[in-house]
Parts: C-alpha cells; structure tokens; sequence
C-alpha cells in the first residue's frame, strides 16, 4: 500500500518554509511579469515618432524616472546645504546618498526585487554615512523612494516573497535605530513599510482574480459557443434525416416497382432505371451535405415533417401579431427547391425574426427572397425599432453574441453558401446567398 505523499513544507515546517522565503527575498527569486497597462497609461506615440523603437509611452515609466531626477537633485542640494556645525565638505557621501534615492526608484518598475535589493544594501549605508550631515536620519527622499520600491514588490513577486522583504524592512529599521541612537523612528518606519506592503498586496489579489475571473468567463462563451455549434448541428442533422430517409425510401420502392410495371418491356426498364439513377444522385448530394454534421450523444432523431419556403407566410404572420411591422417581397420561382435549400432558407428567415422581436421590439422588418438560375439570396433587414439610440444596455446581449448566429453560419456552411450579417443603419441586417444545384 502506497504511502500519501508528504505534506508541503511550509505545513510539515515553518523554518523550512521561512528559509526559502528569505533565500528568494535575498537572492534568488525574481518577480512576475508587469500587469498590462490601460491605454490611458499607455498611449500610442505620436506620428512625427514613428521611428522610435518603442510605439507607446508608459507613462509610469516615465514617471518614476521623472521622480527619480528630482529626488537626485533635491537630495543633492539638501545634503550640501542642511548640514550640523562646521563639518568637512562631503566627498563621497553626498552623491552616494543622491544616487540612493534615485537608482532604486528608477529600475522598480523592470526589476522591482532587484530594485528593492539595490535600496536594501544602499540605504543603510547612505542613511550612517549623512547622519552626522543631517538633524534626521532619514530623508523625505529615502522615505519616497523605499516605500515606492516597496509597493511595486508587493504588486508583482509573490507573497512569501512580500512577506520576506517586510522582515528585512522591519529589522533592518530597528538595527538603524540601534545604530543612529535615533529613538522612535524604527516604529513609525514600520507603520510606513506594512501599510506600502498591504496596499500592494491587494492591489496584487485584486488584478489576480479579475484576470482568473476573465480566463473562466472566456472560458465559459467558448464552451457555450462549442455546445452551441454541436446543437446546432445535431438539429440540423435531425431536420436533415426526412430528406434522406425519404430519398431511400422513394429508391427502394421504385427498384421494386419497376420490373413489375415493365414486364419484360425494354423502353419501360430503361425510364424506371433513369428514373432511380435521378433520385441516386439528389441523394448523394443530400448525403454530402449532412457528412460531418454530428447527431446526439444518445442517436435521438426527431422525424417530425420540417417546414419550408412554402410556410413563410404563416412565420410572418406570427411576426406580426408579435409586434414587427414586415414586408414580404418574393422574386423568381420558389417552387421545386431543394428541401435542404428551402429548409434552410426558412430557418435563416425565422432566425432574422426572432433577433428583431428580441433586440429590435415594434420594428419595420423587410424580407426579400429571390432566387435566380444558380442561387437564392435572402435578405432581412430591421429599422432598430424601439431600440435607444446609444445600443444596447447593459442587460441586453449584443446581436453578435448571440446562438442564433452560430446556427445561421452553420446551415449556409453546409450548403457551401455565404452570409453576411451585422449593422445596418439604425437597425440590423442578415444577408444569406444559397446556391441552388441544378436538377441532375
């Protein structure tokens, strides 16, 4: 019997888990990848900049980098001009503790870990060599830039990692204190130090469950689109078998009635044979339409008689005691269209309908169908209706989101016929070509 495999460290032992925090804090960790800026912190260069090699500004960037200057130059000045008593000029002191302000600041958004390594070691230093330059051991420029550092630590490495560099900031402070024989100030640098660490671990949890949140909704509308398709196809796939059924059926009864009605009749046998031939091929052409088109899990069929061209006016009728306003304009012969075609065309037509009740309430709706030598067009077009002029609310889906879509796509595709559909002025329109196959 296997043994259960053994608990993580940092539940079998706090010390193993606090090492590993400090060896990553220290030197071997690194921070995750920059949260993706809003365009209004990333805007696109100007024109007359195109050679650049960048095509954004990041406004953070050249932010921090504009802070970092002017905390080298006020540090400079103030360290050379607030000293205690006549001292020496500084000589290496001053620029030390400048650059210390501003270099940390400056790498924080690329590399905040190795950014805040880089404050970890200088500010002690740079904080000992200027306390006998300054009445405070610590400068509004260190406070700044540490906190700063800080922050973009807690946004971007993780939370053993956060919580390591929060230990550091924290003993180191009450070691500066020891060492300065500044008394009080270790205890307000915590405060400061534990307030920049929880602000920028929630803003960290914070975009990390957006983003988890965004990844299960994509997700989500892929798998609604996928079981979309499949049902639209098993629909279509059901709608289908009466077309083929009946074809073989119409074979089989012929092939049997044919000899019997011929009786040794050479010319008889050969229009019954020609006869069969013709329903052959209109079924194998029906059949290459339904290949790939996926049925139920279970092989449920629903036989049920499908409706057609020759239904239309009932489905506008119903439109109409339904609210739409729809003109019905029909050009060329309709009759003696393929039930793959015809069925198609209904359903692509009541589709249309159905998105002008839902989206468009009280509208116009124009329908035109004609069919010429090669192919019929489908044309159905709403005014928008009762719709308010700024779209959609926030309750109600777009057009374009919708199943319905999906289903239309699918039948054309399987006719090898094109739609188009989107909008159209104040309202929406659906256009469909299908080609018709001549009689074989």
């Amino acid at each position: 019997m296997t043994s259960p495999p053994a608990p993580r460290d940092r539940a079998r032992s706090p010390l193993a888990w606090l090492a590993r925090a400090f060896a990553d804090t220290l030197w071997s960790g690194t921070a995750g990848p920059p949260h993706p800026r809003p365009r209004r912190l990333a805007p696109r260069m100007p024109n007359f900049l195109g050679l650049l090699p960048f095509r954004t500004i990041d406004l953070v960037l050249l932010a921090d980098l504009v802070l970092a200057y002017i905390l080298f130059e006020a540090g400079y000045s103030m360290l050379e001009s607030n000293v205690k008593g006549p001292l020496p000029p500084p000589v290496w002191e001053v620029p030390f503790a400048a650059a210390s302000f501003a270099l940390p600041l400056a790498l924080r958004n690329r590399w905040p870990l190795a950014a805040w390594r880089l404050a970890a070691v200088t500010t002690p230093v740079s904080v000992l060599a200027c306390a006998p330059l300054l009445d405070m051991p610590y400068t509004a420029q260190t406070v700044i830039m540490y906190l700063l550092v800080v922050y973009a630590v807690a946004v971007r490495c993780e939370r053993h990692i956060t919580i390591g560099v929060w230990i550091v900031s924290a003993a180191a402070l009450w070691l500066l204190e020891l060492l300065s024989h500044e008394t009080g100030t270790a205890g307000f640098g915590v405060v400061g130090v534990t307030a920049a660490v929880l602000l920028g671990y929630n803003v960290r949890a914070r975009r990390t469950a957006v983003r988890l949140l965004a990844e299960e909704e994509r997700r989500s509308e892929q798998a609604l689109a996928g079981q979309a398709v499949l049902e639209e196809r098993a629909r279509i796939a059901r709608e289908l078998h009466d077309i083929v059924a009946h074809h073989m059926s119409v074979i089989a009864i012929q092939a049997e009635a044919v000899p019997l009605k011929a009786q040794g009749e050479a010319r008889l046998l050969e229009q019954g044979l020609a006869e069969i031939r013709t329903l052959s091929l209109t079924a194998m052409t029906e059949m290459r339409r339904v290949l790939g088109v996926l049925r139920d899990a279970d092989g449920g069929r629903d036989t049920a008689p499908q409706p057609g061209l020759g239904h239309l006016e009932e489905l506008v009728a119903t439109a109409r005691s339904a609210g739409l306003t729809v003109t019905l304009k029909l050009g060329g012969d309709l009759t003696g269209l393929p039930t793959a075609v015809s069925l198609s065309a209904y359903r692509i037509v009541q589709e249309s309908l159905s998105n002008a009740m839902r989206h468009a309430p009280g509208s116009a709706v124009s329908v035109r169908i004609t069919r010429t030598a090669a192919e019929l067009q489908i044309h159905v077009a709403d005014d928008g209706g009762r719709r308010s002029p700024a779209g959609p609310g926030p309750a109600e889906p777009s057009r374009h989101a919708g199943h319905g879509l999906l289903g239309m796509r699918e039948r054309v595709s399987m006719l090898s016929g094109k739609l188009w559909a989107g909008p159209a002025g104040d309202g929406f329109a659906v256009t469909a070509v299908l080609p018709v196959p001549d009689a074989p």
